[in-house]
């Protein structure tokens, strides 16, 4: 296989359910990402708007490109139950934390030493160079 691929989107949130999280429910959003093949290389370009390079982890085992991301809660001193009644009182909360995590099958033809990434305006770049892959060799046989 000459191409990145994704992990099936079903299997793609923590607990590996059959079927996505209700809107309702979900804490997380999923950045889209762009991948380029060239002749030297593939070229991974994940949108993380509001991000730094210090929030995103990015690993590679197995042939297997894994980004994340994982940002707690900011807790303020007070409870929500002990606020005063003038500060209001929440009616719907979604921004409590953001958590992502993509996988992507990496092609045989990666060489994984020379992996590298950046990070530029909210823009994640992986550059993934090639290699060649090994020709098939012929193998002689022999007259007994």
């Amino acid at each position: 296989m000459n191409e990145l691929s994704l992990f099936n989107r079903l299997f793609n949130n923590d607990d590996f359910g059959f079927c996505m999280p209700s809107y309702e429910h979900r804490n997380f959003a999923t950045p889209t990402v762009d991948v380029k093949q060239t002749k030297d290389s593939y070229i991974l370009d994940m949108d993380l708007p509001g991000k730094t390079e210090n929030d995103v982890d990015l690993s590679l085992k197995d042939d297997v490109l894994t980004i994340s991301s994982h940002e707690e809660e900011m807790k303020d001193a007070k409870s929500d139950k002990t606020e005063k009644e003038d500060d209001g009182e929440w009616l719907i909360r979604e921004r409590r934390s953001y958590n992502f995590t993509r996988r992507f099958t990496l092609p045989q033809d990666v060489n994984a030493d020379g992996v590298n990434a950046t990070f530029k305006n909210g823009v994640l770049t992986v550059v993934l160079p090639r290699k060649p892959l090994a020709e098939p060799k012929k193998i002689a046989i022999n007259v007994a």
